[in-house]
């Protein structure tokens, strides 16, 4: 299960400003989801972790400029988990299990690489230097070596991008 540290990252992650809005908003609309962009210095709504994390209501991705791409991802990958009967009722919180957790952490990664400038290897060294913690000492090892439990749990619910 991945956490965050408390620990300000010591390299820069790439945030929402690199990336551009309309490229991630694009992104998670193909998934049925909205994104909403914050004013900067303003507080973040639906957000777990505080500013400048990602916040998550119902269907609602809330980021600003400076909030990290792989915040926004982990976060509309917890809403992306969940039966749209949950989904609906998501205000902060959005996740109950390890599983649903572990699957966020691995949806998150492949979707990156559907974000120009992004890709998989960018995003696991970006939640590596924010804090993120795996067993194996690394996303990238996570992801490579003991993730098949989060991916069998998103292939039984039709959630890996390709999967039928």
């Amino acid at each position: 299960m991945a956490s965050r540290s408390e620990a300000a990252p010591p390299v820069p992650v790439l945030r929402l400003a690199d990336l551009g809005f309309e490229a991630a908003a694009a992104l998670l609309r193909r998934h049925g989801l909205v994104l909403h962009l914050v004013a900067d210095g303003a507080p973040i709504p639906g957000s777990y972790w505080g500013e400048p994390e990602a916040g998550v209501i119902a269907s609602q991705v809330h980021a600003r400029a400076d909030t990290p791409l792989h915040s926004l991802l982990h976060e509309a990958c917890h809403l992306l988990v969940l039966p749209p009967e949950r989904r609906a009722l998501v205000h902060t919180d959005a996740t109950d299990s390890v599983a649903e957790e572990d699957a966020a952490c691995y949806l998150q990664i492949l979707l990156a690489d559907a974000l120009p400038g992004v890709g998989r290897a960018r995003l696991m060294a970006d939640m590596d230097a924010w804090g993120y913690s795996f067993r194996l000492g690394s996303a990238r090892a996570w992801f490579e070596r003991d993730a098949e439990d989060a991916r069998l749990w998103l292939q039984q619910r039709g959630l890996l991008p390709g999967a039928a």
